[in-house]
């Protein structure tokens, strides 16, 4: 069973050691994804948007991996502000209100005091 490393084009991946994605069988790890915009180099000032934009990077990634968000069966979102997470909900129920996986939601600092949101999953590639 070949192992596929899936990159975003963070210089980070390189810098750190990491990748956006790994795949494994019909196993897809994906590392926590932040709402940095790759095409404009950019990151927004709310939850929301960062968001939304979390959920793009990570539709991105599953795409390479040949799954789909319909397959995340497992999903962490950390967040450095606890009060602030009930205003992700309405987008959260967007992407996942079907699917509804397995979540867990933490309070914890992140690597960039402009980040409000990361959100880590785990899926499971679905067979047609």
């Amino acid at each position: 069973m070949k192992r596929q490393l899936i990159s975003s084009g963070s210089t980070f991946e390189t810098e750190i050691g990491y990748s956006r994605a790994v795949v494994q069988g019909d196993w897809v790890f994906m590392s926590g994804t932040t709402g940095y915009d790759y095409e404009t180099m950019t990151i927004s000032e709310t939850i929301e948007e960062q968001t939304e934009q979390c959920f793009k990077n990570i539709i991105a990634a599953l795409a390479k991996a040949d799954a789909q968000i319909t397959d995340v069966v497992r999903v962490l979102y950390i967040v450095p502000n606890a009060e602030e997470f009930k205003l992700c909900w309405p987008i959260l129920r967007k992407y996942f209100g079907e699917s509804r996986p397995a979540a867990t939601m933490i309070s914890a600092g992140l690597a960039d005091g402009r980040m409000k949101i990361e959100i880590e999953v785990t899926a499971l590639k679905q067979k047609n």
